[in-house]
């Protein structure tokens, strides 16, 4: 149920986000999701990959520095409520969110959102044991 995640650490320069995006796809790397903060200086480019491997070392051979994380990926139902519902049960049962943001794909009438949980573990069992559909990893890099 843990999805791997490529966090890639870029100077806050024009065309620094272009060159990401093109090696990814000479490296023929299909992004799924992805969510770009910024400041002043660095950016931090998080993304889910279609061949985390490939990325990394396409990344990496371009100068990047990359640093893979675990998240979760689940399925929420498309309508006003729906990730405000799956929230409140994280946040009923303890479990803090750091960051989030969806997928660039919907899995059939459901949206996809890219959960980052202090404790990815603790998340996990909590939205298993409240319904929350899960996504594997396999889904998620196809999607």
């Amino acid at each position: 149920m843990k999805v791997r995640q490529l966090s890639v650490f870029l100077e806050n320069e024009s065309g620094r986000l272009a060159e990401i995006t093109g090696a990814l796809g000479d490296a023929g790397v299909n992004i799924r999701a992805f969510s770009l903060a910024d400041t002043s200086d660095f950016g931090i480019l998080r993304v889910v990959v279609s061949d985390i491997e490939r990325a990394r070392l396409a990344l990496q051979a371009k100068g990047f520095i990359v640093r893979e994380t675990e998240v979760v990926a689940i399925e929420i139902k498309d309508h006003p409520g729906g990730l405000a519902a799956v929230l409140k049960i994280l946040g009923e049962h303890g479990v803090n969110v750091e960051y989030m943001y969806a997928s660039l794909e919907k899995s059939s009438d459901n949206a996809v959102v890219i959960l980052r949980p202090e404790d990815v573990d603790q998340a996990i069992t909590t939205l298993l044991d409240h319904a929350v559909t899960l996504l594997p990893a396999e889904r998620v890099y196809a999607l």
